[in-house]
């Protein structure tokens, strides 16, 4: 193994001048975990409206294609009671794979959804793990 370089070196001991210095004054680490417990939030509030709209672009997609689908429908329909065998097959084909697009697509709305769901356990941990710190640095006020 090679020697740890000056920079590892610099960064270990002020890592360790950190943790003097947080024993020294426990507020300032409940702090510094309720900085860091607002960044976390800041980015899953961030994440929850990207999937809500996400999850809305999604919505939307499956009217448009239900619209379609059942446009597509209309036109088999029709060229079954024209008597156009091969159009209305041709019309079937492509239906199907309308349906299947939206098959797909709900399948992503549902994984938006459990991704949705987890992100807002994680937000509902976090104002309690907040909670905790704030009664925590009460306490440190106390003594």
């Amino acid at each position: 193994a090679h020697p740890m370089s000056w920079l590892d070196e610099l960064e270990a001991r002020l890592e360790q001048q950190l943790e003097v210095f947080l024993r020294a004054n426990p507020a300032q680490e409940v702090l510094l975990e309720e900085q860091e417990a607002r960044d976390r939030q800041a980015r899953l509030v961030g994440q929850r409206r990207q999937l809500q709209q996400q999850a809305e672009q999604e919505r939307q997609a499956l009217l448009q294609l239900a619209d379609e689908i059942r446009r597509w429908q209309e036109r088999v329909v029709k060229a079954r009671a024209a008597g156009a065998t091969a159009l209305a097959e041709r019309a079937e084909a492509h239906q199907q794979g309308l349906m299947e697009q939206g098959r797909q697509r709900w399948q992503h709305l549902s994984a938006l959804g459990k991704s949705f769901a987890s992100v807002e356990r994680d937000l509902g941990e976090l104002d309690w793990a907040s909670f905790e710190a704030e009664q925590a640095l009460e306490e440190l006020r106390r003594l």
